[in-house]
């Protein structure tokens, strides 16, 4: 049980590209610089994709191209292309109920109303856990703007903290592959690290 599928939920279009819910494929973006590789479009998975040696591990890396609310047709076409199954995948979203600066990792669990991570639930099982990587983006404190809120770009003080969360991940990333959840959650939950 290792890592074989990252993959960093957002809308598609250069409207949505420096939005809140586009969090998760800045994290993917970064790990693609970090490791010197491109994103090429792949339109069987729906997606960008990329491949990564991690750990003597290989790692798919996708960002899909569709609507954040159907990113489970791509995360299933590409995990049944290379039969990946659930729990050897890490999906990298916003996440309103963290801080901006703030990224965590959990197994399982519901969608906390997040259209990406419902419909990756609903595709690939309801029984399914996948890892997720939950990146903070903050809550505008009514549930009515939660809308305009993610579909809008941060403050510039915001981005900074968003981005040095996203860093801190891929820093943690090699930690993730080789499963080695403890450790990468020390070292992604600890401020200042």
């Amino acid at each position: 049980m290792t890592i074989k599928l990252i993959v960093g939920l957002g809308n598609p279009g250069v409207k949505y590209v420096a939005t809140r819910h586009n969090v998760g494929a800045w994290y993917i973006k970064s790990l693609v610089e970090r490791y010197q590789k491109t994103l090429k479009e792949e339109s069987k998975f729906y997606g960008y994709t990329s491949h990564l040696t991690l750990c003597n591990q290989d790692i798919w890396l996708l960002v899909p191209t569709t609507f954040m609310n159907l990113s489970g047709k791509a995360v299933v076409a590409i995990a049944s292309f290379y039969h990946i199954e659930p729990n050897d995948i890490l999906i990298a979203h916003d996440e309103l109920n963290l801080l901006p600066g703030s990224a965590r990792l959990k197994l399982g669990g519901g969608h906390g109303g997040h259209n990406g991570i419902k419909n990756i639930i609903n595709l690939l099982g309801r029984n399914s856990k996948f890892n997720r990587l939950r990146i903070g983006i903050g809550h505008p404190g009514n549930k009515d703007k939660v809308i305009n809120f993610v579909l809008s770009k941060p403050s510039n003080a915001e981005y900074q903290l968003i981005h040095s969360a996203i860093d801190k991940a891929v820093r943690c990333t090699e930690l993730l592959v080789i499963k080695d959840n403890i450790k990468a959650m020390n070292s992604l939950h600890t401020p200042h690290s």
